[in-house]
């Protein structure tokens, strides 16, 4: 009993960890749009529609800062910046993917018949 009420615990914390990392309004979106590939700020916030350029700037440094995602800077004038999935950021592919097939059954009323 003892061991299953830990095993809870630790599964609460590492979920709770993921949505610290990948929670929130955009970041699932971000990550979503880098997926496709590597993108500019502009393509970013053009993409996520009603995204502020502030909370934009914010997300990404937080995903940054996580090693979710690589920001490029190119020595240009004007400078050039470019974001990219880390291996770790491209790890959670399969999570969205997830997140994707679930959200198409609860669209469709699939979760909703049973």
């Amino acid at each position: 009993m003892q061991a299953e009420a830990n095993n809870h615990s630790r599964l609460t914390c590492e979920v709770e960890t993921t949505l610290k990392i990948i929670g929130g309004r955009w970041k699932v979106l971000i990550i979503r749009e880098l997926m496709m590939g590597v993108k500019r700020f502009g393509e970013l916030q053009r993409a996520l529609y009603g995204v502020t350029q502030k909370m934009l700037t914010q997300q990404l440094r937080e995903l940054e800062d996580d090693g979710i995602i690589h920001r490029e800077v190119y020595p240009e004038i004007p400078p050039k910046v470019e974001y990219s999935l880390t291996p770790l950021g491209e790890t959670l592919k399969p999570i969205l993917d997830a997140m994707h097939e679930w959200g198409v059954k609860f669209g469709s009323g699939e979760y909703l018949m049973t």
